[in-house]
Formats: structure tokens, sequence, C-alpha cells
């Protein structure tokens, strides 16, 4: 293959998963996830795994990056980053063609883009001056910084003060201290009608519901995470915490938590956009085609 890796992209809901996992055993590729959550052991039906995806006609896909923390840690893009390296290098010495497949726009565009990133610190005095912020201040203030940090996960107060501290480590810090390789990669984007997306996770959170996801939380909390670490992850997280230590009925629940959602999956979007407006050439197909159209559309642009 000409290129280092495929990537394969996409808001939520828009049947990613399932087109890397065909497109895996198509090729005898193997993938590595670039979702910022799923990482996690235990948060399963909350981030979407949906590992049955990685089956496809009998065949496991190996996968790469899910279930490798504990819930509760603040894992960050630079831990994706040399874990990704990682992954990648495990892969391609089993002579494996690799797949880099998810909807966290920064995870993904820090390793397409090479960002030469390096740990960042806590940052007390900071965060005690933004302590009293509404998240809607907060979101403004990122928004002055260069587009680094990945801002379509932005949605609780912590983690928009985490996003803040990285931003002002980085600038006033020098990045180049750590080199990281330049790939190149063939890009393709999951295009996905915006009424059907809606219509998609709408459905897919009354499932995930009907599947357990308030027990699943109930659960976490119960082994002893803190209420505040889960409610930092955001969405499904931040809001049947929200239900489970009642402070939100379950109506309540339901129907902010959907308006999350479709927020969320316009902002992957946005990001998707930006990467094009960087400099990123995303091949976009329709999530409507049946998976061998898709599988033909991408194996095209792979040999042409």
């Amino acid at each position: 293959m000409k290129y280092d890796f495929i990537t394969i992209l996409g808001p939520t809901a828009s049947g990613k998963t399932s087109l890397a996992a065909s497109l895996a055993k198509e090729t005898g590729a193997e993938i590595i996830s670039g979702d910022s959550r799923q990482i996690y052991r235990g948060m399963d039906i909350g981030t979407g795994k949906d590992l049955k995806d990685y089956v496809v006609d009998g065949y496991n896909v190996p996968y790469h990056l899910i279930d490798i923390a504990d819930p509760g840690y603040k894992y960050n893009v630079f831990e994706f980053q040399r874990d990704f390296l990682s992954a990648f290098e495990d892969i391609k010495s089993r002579n494996r063609d690799v797949i880099l497949c998810g909807g966290t726009g920064m995870y993904i565009e820090s390793v397409l883009k090479g960002y030469k990133l390096i740990p960042v610190p806590e940052n007390k005095e900071l965060r005690e001056s933004l302590a009293d912020k509404s998240l809607d201040e907060l979101t403004e203030i990122l928004s002055t910084y260069k587009k680094l940090h990945n801002s379509t996960d932005v949605d609780t107060a912590k983690r928009a003060i985490r996003a803040i501290e990285i931003e002002e480590y980085y600038l006033k810090n020098n990045v180049e201290a750590r080199s990281f390789p330049a790939f190149n990669s063939l890009i393709i984007g999951v295009d996905i009608d915006r009424e059907l997306r809606r219509k998609k996770i709408s459905d897919r959170l009354r499932q995930r519901l009907d599947e357990g996801m308030v027990d699943e939380v109930k659960r976490l909390l119960d082994s002893g995470i803190h209420p505040e670490d889960l409610i930092y992850y955001g969405l499904e997280y931040k809001y049947l915490t929200l239900y489970v230590t009642g402070n939100l009925t379950y109506e309540d629940m339901c129907q902010q938590l959907e308006i999350a959602i479709h927020q969320f999956a316009k902002r992957q979007m946005t990001w998707f956009r930006g990467m094009e407006r960087r400099g990123f050439t995303i091949n976009w197909i329709n999530a409507e085609w049946n998976m061998k159209q898709k599988i033909e559309a991408i194996l095209n642009l792979m040999n042409a």
C-alpha cells in the first residue's frame, strides 16, 4: 500500500466503525481506535464501543487502544500519540496494514499532522482563576487560542479548564521538544445527511438506555469512581451521572442528553471541515451506500 495507513473518520452514528471493520477484513488490516472515551474499561454502552462491529462474517478484526485505561483517569492527546505509535509499530512489525478509525478530531489530527506535543502539568494558579467561570465563558476563552485543543469534546467546565491549561502551556513552552513522524494517510470521511444523522442518534440513544446505560453508570459509581470524575467525560456520563445522583429527572436527562449529542455531532463535522481548510484532503463517501459500494469506493481510492 502506498499509504502509511487509512484513516476513517465521521460524526457519531455515521457507521464509521462497521465500515472500518469491513475494510479491515477485506484488506487484512488492524484497527487503531481514535476515540477519546473508548479507551476506558467498563465504559462500554455510554461510549458506544459496539464491539460486535469488529466481528465481520465470523472474522474477529483485531483492534487497538480500546479498554486500555481505568475510568477516572484523565487520558490526553499526548498519551494518544504515544500509544498510537506503539500500536502502529506493532502492527507493521507483523506486516499488517493499519486503519485509524474514530470521531475525536484532535486525536486524529494530532497523528495526521504530527503535532509535537509534550506532557502538560497541572497549573493550580490558572485553575483557581478560572474556577468561578461558566462553561460558556470558558469556551469563549478557549476560542481565543489557535485551534489546537479538541473543542468537540469540551462540554464540562472541568474539561474546558484543562483545555485552556493545555493551550497556555503550549503558548509559553517549546513544543518542538518532541519529534513525531510524518505520515501519509488516505483519509476517508463518512458523509451522513443531517436529518438521517439526527434520527440515528435519537434511535441509538433509546437503544442504549434500553441496553442498561443507566445501570452501567451506577456500577461505575458503586465501584468508587467519584461523580465529578464521570461528569468530566461529558455527554452520556455527564447527564446520566446527574440523573443517578438526583440532580436531574429521567425525562430532563433524556432531553438534555439528546440535545447535547446532536450538538456534539455538529461540532465533530465543524472540526472535520476545519481540517479540510487546514490542508487535509478528506474523501467523503455516502453513509447511505451499501457496504459493498463503500468498500469498492475506498479500494479504488487506495489503488488510484
